[in-house]
């Protein structure tokens, strides 16, 4: 019998993955952005990013634009390296015989 990976639980939650598939796919990206595409609570969507930036997968650089706060968030390399082995284990999930 076929023994699954256990899956991230850093990754396993459904607004995290989404920060990450979005930042496998830019350079970087504003926190409106992110906010923007997921559809979250500024309040939720922060406390996630802390969350991913904790663990190393990202980095989240706080500054200014035109006397307005700007938070840049960009995938790590261990955070490429954690969404990727998350994707080939659900890969596995999804398709067992292979």
């Amino acid at each position: 019998m076929m023994q699954f990976k256990e899956l991230d639980p850093l990754l396993h939650s459904q607004l995290r993955l989404a920060v990450m598939s979005l930042l496998m796919s830019v350079e970087e990206a504003e926190f409106s952005f992110l906010q923007e595409k997921t559809q979250a609570t500024s309040g939720n969507l922060s406390i996630q990013i802390t969350k991913l930036k904790d663990g190393g997968y990202i980095s989240v650089v706080k500054k200014f634009r035109k006397n307005y706060p700007l938070t840049l968030c960009k995938i790590t390399p261990l955070g490429k390296q954690r969404f990727t082995e998350y994707v080939k284990a659900l890969k596995e999930y999804l398709n067992p015989e292979k």
